[in-house]
């Protein structure tokens, strides 16, 4: 899952990304409004967890820009207000989902999964594709009912290649989704992941590559 928080307390921001990454997301970090909005029209976010709060750009117009420009990915707004008023507002102004500060760490977690099984076209809550199943809200996978002992890195690609429905999905691709902005493009990481991958799926293999395209189960 690919993740943006726009949050302008910096502190705040880096300790809910390193908690989310603990979590398996790949996410990235915008310090006020405009740069969220670029950086979420240019990258193919799954789900935009924003500041309502934010300074200069405040955090309902950041909303109403992302509508605009046609932005696909589901707004988790976070408020320190919690009147009647806010939870009525927020929908309207493009966020699907509201959340009051201060706010438990597993309950953003619980909100964030679940707006990602909201994603467009919507992923059923059981990925499976003969033997192998995984629930990306658990982050649990099996193969003919053996339990996997998958990484979180693993698990975003099984998740990524599951969800392309047979399609191939390019290493390029698999990096953008899974991994960061702190990736380096120019690493091996894929590759290496899709090795150790392979074999902790085991016999038949599972995934298959794709010559100068990609990979597919």
């Amino acid at each position: 899952m690919r993740l943006l928080i726009v949050e302008d307390h910096e502190e705040l921001a880096m300790t809910l990304a390193a908690g989310l990454r603990r979590e398996g997301m790949a996410v990235d970090v915008a310090l006020d409004g405009e740069s969220g909005v670029r950086r979420a029209v240019l990258d193919g976010y799954d789900v935009i967890v924003l500041d309502r709060d934010l300074p200069a750009m405040h955090g309902d117009l950041v909303c109403q820009r992302l509508l605009a420009e046609g932005c696909r990915a589901r707004v988790l707004m976070l408020t320190a207000a919690g009147t009647i008023e806010d939870r009525v507002d927020g929908p309207t102004l493009g966020a699907d989902d509201y959340l009051p500060k201060p706010f438990a760490f597993a309950e953003l977690v619980a909100r964030i999964r679940a707006l990602a099984r909201r994603a467009q076209p919507a992923l059923p809550p059981l990925l499976a594709k003969g033997d192998l199943r995984l629930d990306p809200a658990q982050r649990v996978a099996r193969r003919g009912g053996r339990l996997l002992a998958l990484t979180p890195k693993e698990i975003g690609v099984l998740e990524a290649l599951l969800a392309a429905g047979g399609a191939v999905v390019s290493a390029e691709e698999l990096l953008a989704r899974v991994w960061d902005e702190q990736a380096d493009p120019f690493s091996n990481v894929v590759k290496v992941t899709i090795s150790r991958l392979r074999a902790k799926l085991g016999d038949p293999p599972a995934i298959e590559t794709v010559p100068t395209a990609g990979y597919r189960i």
